[in-house]
């Protein structure tokens, strides 16, 4: 039994006018030589030269000039090791040179896609009918860099949406690193990334049981400028200072526009992108909520599963995800507690479909199978499209499937709300399947989401077209839970 899906004729796509300054060296020698050009210019040179700075791109991002100031600082000891006395430049030559290590970067030139949607916590002044939402979406510009932006728009009676304009200037957050670690389980953290006992146990040893961030920095950076460090070594100890640096916690400023906020890849860990959030509104055992994701964090070689909470959209903590169930990509967390634990979809083989419960939100083990490839279009693989949503016949999962030519498609399934373990019932074929207008694109033949809500008896299903743009559909939630049943 097919289920219709009204497709929506708004499409989010990508913008290469949206920019951030980013941080930029290009390697102590050039960065040297290029510090030494600068200072040799006359006090008038640098001034005129920062103007001409100014003008060009003052107008397109906020306050650059505190960026100037901030990636100068960044190059401080390469400027003091060139014998400069840093703190006697004038505040105009150390903008100069924080201008010469920031570039701009296009945040969503390439794609905009993997979209999920939440209720903003703002409903205040809505018509009957009418809802709030807050969607995100993986954007990735040059390099395949990928980051989480948003989109504010008011889904009417009628579930069209109304999207609100975009803001003029794109901000990055302030980083606040943890300050306090646990170190038994920063061990055990270490351990499931393979890292080294053998360099990594012995730096641990000289740690108390609570240590402190800027402790460990040092330590590690003293092991690292030994000029004969082995390169097994010093991997670990970069290891070690990876998953430390995974820690934190991000600050918009307030006067900024949902859609200018970009969280942008921060920690090595991330350096080469933040991959497919898949936000939830987490309503706790006090009825208080709370938006959280969980991501995948790429630095090119090793993938690491992290949570991301938020209560406002200004303020983020990150946390890395421990356990034998995060081990892999595509985790869903449950929208509240399952017989009084936290609940979590994953695909830990890369395969089929899990389901794990856990005490604490960052820690996950004993994974147990729960959905494995049946039907032709799922072969490959099976995973979810983002969180589970609560409804009074059970608990509704949009699952993806993978078949031949790896065609990806949007299928949906039902669980026992009491027992998430029992399959209520399971879709034949796709939901949603790529019509020909949507297989091209940077990844051919995929229709993906990261996470859906329920709204006036709608299914609201945001997906991503061919990993390029996106666009959402609705499916009237009676049909599709009565479809399910007869399954």
């Amino acid at each position: 039994m097919r289920v219709p899906v009204v497709r929506k004729n708004i499409v989010f796509t990508p913008d290469s006018r949206r920019v951030v300054a980013r941080y930029f060296i290009n390697g102590d020698h050039r960065t040297q030589k290029m510090v030494s050009h600068i200072m040799v210019l006359s006090e008038k040179q640098v001034i005129e030269t920062l103007e001409h700075t100014l003008r060009e791109f003052a107008r397109r991002h906020r306050n650059i000039s505190s960026t100037f100031f901030r990636h100068c600082e960044k190059i401080r000891s390469i400027i003091e090791g060139m014998q400069i006395n840093y703190e006697g430049l004038s505040q105009e030559r150390k903008m100069l040179i924080g201008s010469y290590c920031t570039m701009e970067y296009a945040i969503e030139s390439a794609a905009i896609f993997n979209p999920s949607i939440v209720a903003d916590f703002d409903q205040s002044g809505l018509e009957k009918g009418e809802k709030r939402v807050i969607i995100s979406f993986r954007a990735t510009g040059e390099g395949h860099i990928s980051s989480i932006v948003f989109r504010r728009g008011i889904l009417d009676k009628n579930n069209n949406l109304q999207v609100m304009k975009n803001g003029n200037n794109i901000d990055k957050a302030e980083i606040v690193h943890k300050t306090l670690y646990n170190k038994e389980r920063f061990l055990i953290k270490l351990e499931e990334m393979h890292t080294s006992n053998k360099y990594s146990t012995r730096l641990m040893q000289e740690l108390p049981d609570e240590f402190e961030y800027a402790v460990l920095k040092l330590m590690v950076h003293k092991a690292l400028s030994d000029p004969m460090i082995r390169l097994e070594r010093r991997t670990a100890l970069e290891e070690v200072m990876w998953l430390a640096d995974s820690f934190y916690d991000l600050q918009f400023k307030h006067d900024s526009d949902i859609t200018e906020r970009v969280i942008f890849p921060i920690s090595d860990s991330e350096s080469r992108g933040i991959e497919d959030a898949r936000f939830v509104c987490f309503v706790d055992d006090d009825e208080s909520c709370k938006v959280m994701a969980t991501y995948t964090a790429y630095n090119g070689h090793v993938i690491l599963p992290k949570l991301i909470s938020t209560e406002d959209f200004y303020t983020f903590r990150v946390m890395p995800l421990y356990g034998i169930g995060a081990q892999n990509k595509n985790l869903a967390l449950f929208p509240r507690k399952v017989k009084g634990k936290y609940a979590m979809l994953s695909r830990i083989d890369g395969v089929n479909n899990y389901l794990m419960y856990s005490d604490r939100p960052t820690q996950w083990n004993n994974p147990v199978m729960l959905q494995e490839p049946r039907y032709t279009w799922e072969f490959t693989q099976i995973g979810n499209c983002g969180s589970p949503l609560w409804t009074e016949e059970g608990w509704l999962v949009i699952t993806h499937g993978v078949g031949a030519m790896r065609r990806y498609c949007i299928g949906a399934s039902l669980f026992d709300l009491d027992d998430p373990s029992k399959e209520i019932g399971r879709l034949k074929e796709p939901l949603l399947s790529p019509l020909e207008d949507e297989r091209e694109g940077y990844v051919p033949n995929v229709v993906y989401s990261c996470g859906s809500i329920i709204h006036n008896s709608s299914l609201i299903l945001p997906y991503a077209v061919s990993d390029y743009s996106s666009t959402y559909g609705v499916v009237d939630l009676v049909e599709l839970i009565d479809a399910l049943k007869k399954s």
